[in-house]
């Protein structure tokens, strides 16, 4: 694996939490301990299997890979859904109470702390501790002194994540730790792949500034040798402001910029209206956060989608 950088640990970023949410997993919360160990989903119900809770989907998709038939994996974020704005039901509650392991990214979902916090999983991976979050400055309005939480998006930290993964099973499952290790090495394998990929396909480009609907890209560009230029800051539903759009429109005609990028799971409305006043394309850029149909895509080919879509883009050779 290419040697990751070093990094200072910084403040994590956070994001409000709405208020109905809030009270709706607060009574959650409450719920979750009311319910009986033998109604709790795994309690003697996975075949043997070890019970794996996941904030959000790469998290669940690192823990299906290298868990293979070992794990039952419990996603806490539906297919599509926005990963932030994530309530629990009460099942969920109780899932994360029965859980052997939990994996987590701590401040991206404050919803899930807390249910780590009071339900106490038998085991924890706060993502956060195994890759430094760091700031990305150049955030356009909002957050721009906050750590960056989209650590998936660099291959190379990502698989950091993944060797943390397969260290927490094997201990959880010492029984089944060469099968953990085998799916571990061949994860990796895939990710050294994509990350030579990444670094050949951009290495040589006529554009390096990549405008984003949101500041999810910060790690990606970092790696790269992109310049990251978001419309809205770490979070996609901050509403820039017409100057901040206004300096955006000027860097687009002055470094040729040909591409707007929206994203899958917020509303595309601003980055399209950005392109049509700019006379530039808009096109998908996918943080990841969700994957509408797992059975369809998985992590490594929505990367290979970006890939391409940066490629067309940034004029690649």
């Amino acid at each position: 694996m290419p040697i990751p950088r070093r990094a200072v640990p910084l403040p994590r970023a956070r994001r409000t939490v709405p208020a109905a949410v809030a009270v709706a997993t607060a009574a959650a919360l409450a719920l979750g301990g009311c319910v009986k160990a033998a109604d709790r989903p795994g309690a003697g119900g996975s075949g043997g299997k070890l019970d794996v809770v996941a904030g959000f989907y790469p998290f669940a998709f690192l823990a299906e890979r290298i868990g293979g038939a070992h794990v039952a994996v419990k996603n806490l974020t539906k297919p599509g859904a926005e990963p932030h704005d994530l309530e629990l039901t009460p099942s969920q509650v109780a899932a994360v109470g029965q859980a052997d392991l939990a994996i987590y990214e701590k401040g991206l979902q404050p919803l899930v702390d807390s249910a780590i916090g009071q339900e106490k999983p038998k085991a924890t991976l706060d993502a956060a501790t195994v890759v430094h979050l760091e700031n990305h400055g150049d955030l356009g309005e909002g957050g721009s002194h906050d750590a960056d939480p989209h650590i998936w998006l660099d291959p190379v930290d990502f698989a950091k994540v993944a060797d943390a993964v397969s260290a927490k099973l094997q201990r959880a499952d010492p029984a089944h730790a060469a099968d953990y290790q085998a799916n571990q090495a061949a994860l990796d394998s895939q990710l050294t792949a994509l990350d030579a990929d990444y670094k050949a396909g951009l290495a040589q480009c006529q554009r390096k500034d990549v405008v984003t609907s949101h500041a999810a890209f910060g790690y990606l560009a970092e790696r790269y040798g992109l310049t990251q230029v978001p419309i809205s800051g770490l979070s996609p539903d901050d509403e820039p402001s017409a100057s901040h759009l206004a300096k955006i429109q000027d860097l687009i005609k002055t470094k040729g910029v040909t591409t707007v990028f929206f994203e899958t799971l917020a509303s595309p409305k601003t980055a399209q209206t950005l392109a049509a006043d700019t006379g530039t394309k808009a096109a998908v850029l996918d943080p990841i956060e969700g994957v509408h149909d797992p059975s369809r895509q998985d992590y490594v080919s929505v990367m290979r989608d970006n890939l391409a879509a940066l490629r067309t883009a940034l004029g690649c050779a």
